[in-house]
Formats: structure tokens, C-alpha cells, sequence
């Protein structure tokens, strides 16, 4: 018999180290070639590892929560079981397998994902935000529900963490930094409603509820837990919830429940016995760094505007009862991602990377003549931006497509290296969870990033007149040494113009 031992393998560039999160196997089970083995956390994001040999696995070598290096054997499995083939037979297999995706309508673009993501995020009505997708997790109404009444076509709701009553479109993802996170909900204020029914947070269209897909089984466990499968983000093939989908949702739920009362602990412990120790590991690692040293490297500079977006409301509103978009969650963040994309092209300094040369006398400003679009989505796991890529040469509905995907994966923790690297600017939709708008940090590597705050019902003068209007603000930073006070000024105008009017994305 002979003992095959698979080492961690290197599942992004240049990785050093990862984290077991969780064996998918036990000794004495038989595995065969490309069968999940365990999920791992890079600095990057959750990983599951396939297994190169079939046989039967004899030993775990590596426990749940070490952190171990590139190289270091993890696991080994006997020699294959009679009748299955051996490696010698089967070439290695790719670390994430996945069938692959049509092309979008005949484009050469094609999404990098490996489940499907969802959502867009900024305004009241849908976006990145689940939790912070900026917005992965339950949705706001999760733990303490009411009773649900069926959307609208003018007010359906996308799912995501946002405040009970904030419709008007805004996608969950507002993620704080970030993003992603994604889903639905920015923080328009409960009683912005006005003459609408309150959309159910499912985001039905049309006054219809969708029907959840999910196997028999799914439903007696969501059933015992007291799960609305309504209010959980499905990530099967077919858009069924998953078993795996029930477990993150609990985990998250959980997670949320109001835990005040019993918070602080006992005051006549001493202060010392008091202190929850937390360690800082994988993205939540890698996060602080990127952050630290962008924070440091590149001189910040941040401006901000108001914006009336009610034709933008108006304009997502007829986009979600278009026969189109049908099925396709719609929000502000939609049209606010299509407005950087223009507003980078009539600015192209802000679409660009600061680069020092070997010995620090000289640099170089690369302007990219394409856009990876990032949207921040806070998750579990910590903060991730992954990106479009070339999110410009998408229609208006590949691009809601694709934020779809990219809040969907992004909330099932599912988001891959690959989806990470390269980014060219950053939007953060912290909107979703009902702030007006913050100063934040700059991803590594890019030169802007644009938060995008929560629309709310303001007065507002227009025409020598005081009315209720749609507002939201833009803050946007930019790196001092590639984008001065005209240039971010400009760029942030463009962006403002097409959310105050989305018709000039005609021309």
C-alpha cells in the first residue's frame, strides 16, 4: 500500500500561508480525484482544496484553525480503492473546477466566479449590502421579521442588510470600505415610502413572489431552524438554497442576535478576565496591511456632493418592471457604476496606478485604458473588493448581471483570488446600511475610490421651489500625487451628472 500526502498548494500568487478552516473528509473515508477535501483561508479569500488522489484518507495531519505554510503536507490518502484510477492515471486537476460559463452575449468578457453572486448596491432599493455587501448575511429583517407583504414592481426591494423601511432602491453591499460588499437596501429612511407598498426584502417583481427553489430535505432543516428560506441568498446551480446556504445563514444570524444584555459580563470580574481576545489572520490580515500602507504611501485627498437622484430612482423603477431586467435585481449602485465608467473616460488619471522604479528616483503614472470595476463587500471574513473586469465593455444589463454575481459569490464566501487582483477603481456602497456618505481608504494599487451614501427623501429647491426630492451624497478620495483638486472635482461632477440625469448615458 502506499501513502500519498498532498501538500498546501499555492492557490494564488505567490502564497505563503493559509489557514484550515474546515476538513470535508474524516479518516476512513474514501475520496476520489478532484472531491472537495477542505476549505482553506488565504489572505485573499475561502478556498476549497480538491483532492489529486483517490484512495482512502488515513490521517488528517493538519487540525481546523492552524495556519500552516506553502508546501506543508495536510493530509494523506491510501492507495487508490480497487476500480477507481490512481494519479498516475489523471492528470492534476485545477484547484476550482467549475463548468464553464457562456459567454456573455458573444463578448469576449466572461465572468470569473465560481457560484453564482448577486446584487448590486447603493441606494434605498437593492445593492451590495447583506450584512456589510456591504452586504453579506441575513437581511436586516432576519432575526426580528414582519409580516411580508408582496413588492411592487415600483418598490421592489433587493434583500440585503438594510434598515426596515429603507426602499428606494439601494443595493446591500454597501460595504463599509467596502462592499460587496452587495445586495439591496440603502438606507432610505422608513417613512420615505411614500404611497408605496413596503417591498418585500426578497425583491419580488412585478407584485409576485418568486417561488424558492430548494430539495425536500432543505426545507425540513430550514423549517426546524425557523429559516424563511425567502431570506436566504440560494447559491446552487439552478438557484436553489443549499444546505451549505442554511449553515452560513444560521452562522450569520447568530452572529447578529442582539447580545447587549449579557455583553459586558459580570462587573465584579476583574477587567483583566474581561477581554476577548481576537486573532488577526487571513483577510482580516491582509485587509489591515493594504490599508496601512495605503493609507501611508498615498496622500489622501477627499471632496463630496450632493446629488439629486430621483430620476435615477425613476430610472431603476422602470428598469425593474421592463420585461428586460426581469428576474435581474436593479438598483442606484447599477447606474452609479455605469456613471464611474463614464465619468473615468472623460477623466482618465483617476483609472490609473502610481508606480515608484527600482531605487525610488523616479515614478511612473500607468493610466489603464480599461476598467476592473471593485466593489467593497464586507463579509464574515472580512473585507474584500473584488472587481468587474473590464467592466466597460458591458451593456447595462451584463454589468447588473455581473454585480449580481459578484455580491452572490462574495456572500457565500466564494469570491477567488483571481476576482481580486487587478482592480482599477473602487466603488463602496456604504449607503446600505444608512450612512450619508465617509472619507474611505484608497485600495492598493488604484488612485480613487467613490462612497456611495444612502438616498433619502430631502426637501429640496428646484425651480424657486421647496419639494421632496431623492438625495444622496458622493464622497470620493484620490491619491494626491496622480489626482489633483480639478481633476477629482471633475470626475465627481461627471459621476453626480448622469445620477442626476442617467439619459446622458445615451450619448
Amino acid at each position: 500500500m502506499t501513502l500519498n500526502k498532498f501538500n498546501l498548494p499555492d492557490v494564488g500568487e505567490g502564497l505563503t500561508e493559509a489557514e484550515i478552516v474546515s476538513w470535508k473528509v474524516k479518516p476512513g473515508d474514501t475520496v476520489a480525484i478532484n472531491d472537495v477535501l477542505c476549505e482553506i483561508e488565504t489572505a485573499k479569500s475561502l478556498v476549497e482544496l480538491p483532492s489529486p488522489f483517490a484512495g482512502t484518507v488515513t490521517e488528517l495531519l493538519v487540525p481546523e484553525g492552524v495556519t500552516v505554510e506553502v508546501g506543508t503536507a495536510i493530509i494523506s490518502v491510501s492507495d487508490a480503492v480497487s476500480g477507481d484510477p490512481t494519479p498516475a492515471d489523471v492528470p492534476l486537476p485545477a484547484l476550482q473546477e467549475s463548468e464553464p460559463e457562456p459567454l456573455l452575449y458573444g463578448k469576449l468578457h466572461q465572468h470569473q466566479h465560481t457560484g453564482p453572486t448577486a446584487s448590486d448596491g447603493g441606494a434605498a432599493d437593492g445593492g451590495l449590502a447583506g450584512g456589510p455587501l456591504v452586504g453579506s448575511g441575513p437581511k436586516a429583517d432576519a432575526v426580528k421579521r414582519r409580516p411580508r407583504k408582496a413588492s411592487t414592481a415600483a418598490g421592489g426591494q433587493d434583500e440585503a442588510g438594510v434598515s426596515a423601511g429603507s426602499i428606494a432602491g439601494q443595493d446591500e453591499a454597501g460595504v463599509s470600505e467596502g462592499s460587496i460588499t452587495g445586495g439591496d437596501g440603502a438606507g432610505v429612511s422608513e417613512g420615505s415610502i411614500t404611497g408605496q407598498e413596503k417591498p418585500t426584502l426578497g425583491g419580488a417583481i412585478t407584485g409576485l413572489v418568486n417561488k424558492v427553489l430548494a430539495k425536500p430535505p432543505v426545507r425540513k432543516i430550514a423549517r426546524d431552524l425557523g429559516i424563511d428560506l425567502a431570506d436566504v441568498i440560494p447559491t446552487g446551480a439552478r438557484g436553489e438554497v443549499t444546505r451549505e446556504d442554511l449553515v452560513s445563514y444560521q452562522a450569520q444570524r447568530d452572529a447578529e442576535l442582539d447580545k447587549a444584555d449579557t455583553f459586558w459580563g459580570k462587573s465584579g470580574r476583574p477587567q483583566e478576565q474581561r477581554i476577548e481576545r481576537i486573532p488577526v489572520k487571513g483577510v482580516r490580515k491582509a485587509t489591515a496591511k493594504a490599508m496601512v500602507d495605503s493609507a501611508f504611501s498615498a496622500p489622501h485627498v477627499s471632496i463630496f456632493v450632493d446629488v439629486d437622484a430621483s430620476r435615477t430612482m425613476e430610472f431603476v423603477k422602470r428598469l425593474k418592471a421592463s420585461r428586460d431586467f426581469e428576474g435581474i435585481k436593479v438598483s442606484p449602485l447599477l447606474i452609479l457604476a455605469k456613471a464611474v465608467i463614464w465619468a473615468a473616460a472623460r477623466n482618465p488619471s483617476v483609472n490609473a496606478t502610481w508606480v515608484d522604479n527600482p531605487g525610488g528616483d523616479s515614478a511612473e503614472i500607468h493610466v489603464k485604458h480599461f476598467m476592473n470595476l471593485g466593489i467593497a463587500a464586507a463579509t464574515p471574513r472580512g473585507l474584500m473588493v473584488p472587481n468587474i473586469k473590464n467592466a466597460q465593455d458591458l451593456s447595462l444589463k451584463e454589468l447588473a448581471l455581473a454585480l449580481n454575481d459578484l455580491a452572490t459569490t462574495a456572500r457565500a464566501g466564494k469570491t477567488q483570488p483571481a476576482q481580486m487582483q487587478g482592480g482599477t477603481l473602487t466603488i463602496t456602497n456604504i449607503g446600505a446600511l444608512g450612512i450619508d456618505t465617509g472619507t474611505p481608504i484608497i485600495n492598493p494599487g488604484e488612485v480613487a475610490i467613490v462612497a456611495f451614501g444612502t438616498i433619502k427623501q430631502k426637501p429640496w429647491v428646484l425651480d424657486g421651489e421647496v419639494i421632496p426630492r431623492w438625495i444622496t451624497t458622493l464622497g470620493g478620495s484620490f491619491d494626491h500625487r496622480v489626482v489633483d483638486g480639478d481633476l477629482s472635482a471633475r470626475f465627481m461632477a461627471d459621476v453626480a451628472a448622469i445620477l442626476e440625469e442617467p439619459a446622458l448615458l445615451l450619448d
